[in-house]
């Protein structure tokens, strides 16, 4: 229960951060994805396929984004059938300014030692050792 408590916490504060940067936590996640990739291009199911929740609204998702001109659509050059998204300067800025404003509110609101977060991210890790 502490840790679907912790997440809910963690997911409350990035929401009230994401919000003022006029994005949600979906649309951040594909941003996150896309600048991973970045400069390659990446199609819907790879993307997809990447996301924190996967069931999430991906080809929505990105049509907001498109229209935000944060992400930008374009025809695979290797099979015109495809459709591959990248990030525009525009998102990769809108990116770069709500990182930093989440991790200072984090850095903010969470004291830990560099050693306990390595410990407690190896236990993260431990406990979805199975997951599927």
């Amino acid at each position: 229960m502490n840790i679907l408590y912790t997440a809910w916490w963690l997911k409350t504060i990035m929401s009230r951060e994401l919000k003022a940067c006029g994005i949600t936590q979906e649309q951040y996640n594909v941003l996150r994805i896309l600048k991973g990739k970045d400069p390659e291009e990446m199609c819907v199911k790879d993307i997809a396929g990447r996301m924190i929740e996967k069931s999430s609204n991906v080809p929505r998702i990105i049509d907001r984004l498109v229209a935000k001109k944060l992400v930008k659509r374009a025809t695979d050059s290797h099979d015109k059938r495809h459709t591959v998204m990248s990030l525009t300067e525009s998102g990769k800025k809108l990116l770069d300014h709500s990182t930093k404003s989440i991790n200072q509110v984090l850095d903010e609101m969470i004291e830990m030692k560099e050693t306990d977060a390595q410990q407690l991210n190896q236990l993260l890790e431990q406990v979805r050792k199975k997951e599927e």
